[in-house]
């Protein structure tokens, strides 16, 4: 239950983050932000592993700034395909 809830906390730090650096008008309110982080960070996990920089393991800055990135990449790619 509690890497539930970490998951959780984590998806809605990440995507409120990635939708501060990427402003714009996305539907979807709370749900769709956490949704957006929690997706995000497994993308940015996949990649950074894929490219050999580490993954997204804990609270820390790295996997912040990792699941950010994936985050960012996630919102590009539901802008372009909800428009």
């Amino acid at each position: 239950m509690g890497g539930i809830l970490s998951w959780i906390i984590l998806g809605l730090i990440v995507g409120i983050l990635a939708k501060w650096i990427m402003p714009g008008k996305d539907g979807g309110g709370f749900i769709m932000t956490v949704v957006l982080g929690i997706v995000g960070a497994f993308v940015g996990g996949y990649i950074s592993s894929l490219l050999g920089m580490g993954t997204v393991d804990g609270f820390n800055i790295g996997s912040i700034v990792i699941a950010v990135l994936g985050a960012i990449i996630v919102l590009a790619v539901y802008r372009k395909i909800s428009n």
